[in-house]
Parts: C-alpha cells; sequence; structure tokens
C-alpha cells in the first residue's frame, strides 16, 4: 500500500506519511492509519477534539509528545488515547530515526477542532470545513 503524504494547512512542518489501513478494509465509523513522521517533522498543529476520540500507539523510532502543558519522550510500545474535550496534543521526531505509530479515532460526521497555539477553531461537517479565529481565553 503507497503512503499518502499530508501537510497540516496550519503547521508547514507537520508532514505525515500516511497509510489508511481502516479505509482499506473497509471501516465506516473507526479511522486506523499506520503513521511515519520522518527525522525533524510534526505530526499535527497542537490541537483538541470537542466530538470525536483519538489514539496513538508507537510502534518504533522515539518522539516528543506535547500534551497540554507537558513534554514528554515516548517510544515504542507507548499508548495515548484523547477523549472529547481532553488536553490539547501534537507529536514531533527530533531524533534521527523514523517515528512509526499507528493513529485511531471515530470517524464521527461532524466535530470542533481546536488550535490553540495558532488561535484557530475548525467546524466540521461532513466534507465541508470552516475554520474561524478563536482566542482560548474567551
Amino acid at each position: 500500500m503507497p503512503e499518502q503524504v499530508f501537510v497540516h494547512p496550519l503547521n508547514p512542518r507537520a508532514i505525515r506519511h500516511t497509510k489508511s489501513l481502516g479505509d482499506a478494509v473497509g471501516c465506516i465509523h473507526l479511522g486506523i492509519h499506520l503513521v511515519r513522521l520522518a527525522p525533524g517533522d510534526e505530526s499535527t498543529q497542537y490541537h483538541s477534539h470537542h466530538a470525536e476520540e483519538e489514539f496513538i500507539y508507537i510502534l518504533s523510532g522515539r518522539g516528543l509528545a506535547e500534551i497540554g502543558d507537558d513534554t514528554v519522550e515516548v517510544k515504542s510500545g507507548d499508548f495515548m488515547g484523547f477523549a472529547p474535550n481532553s488536553l490539547a496534543h501534537a507529536m514531533s521526531n527530533p531524533f534521527d530515526e523514523d517515528l512509526v505509530y499507528l493513529m485511531g479515532g471515530t470517524r464521527l460526521d461532524y466535530d470542533i477542532c481546536d488550535y490553540p497555539k495558532v488561535n484557530q477553531r475548525l467546524y466540521r461537517v461532513g466534507e465541508h470545513r470552516k475554520w474561524v479565529d478563536w482566542n482560548p481565553s474567551d
């Protein structure tokens, strides 16, 4: 299965090389992706979800996970889970080898996603997306 490259629209350093395993087997309500972060890349823009759940399971390599106010090193066998309205999070790979992990979660028809470091909020209904300016302190 070839990798697809995704660059986050709010973070040009967030470059994920992804294989959509859930799509390959016909999953409708569950997204499961095999993700590779090259050295120096980030997973996404620091964010939190209002509705969807998300998990990450590290398969190989090392990375730094920023969760809320904490940054922790993660490695093979580490698991992170994010329920709706949990702490904002993102990962980076400052190390010399690829970071490979499974990422998955629910696929709801809607979600609201907050990006507190860049003051943006995403409203998503189906494939329609609307970005708005947002101040986390409001």
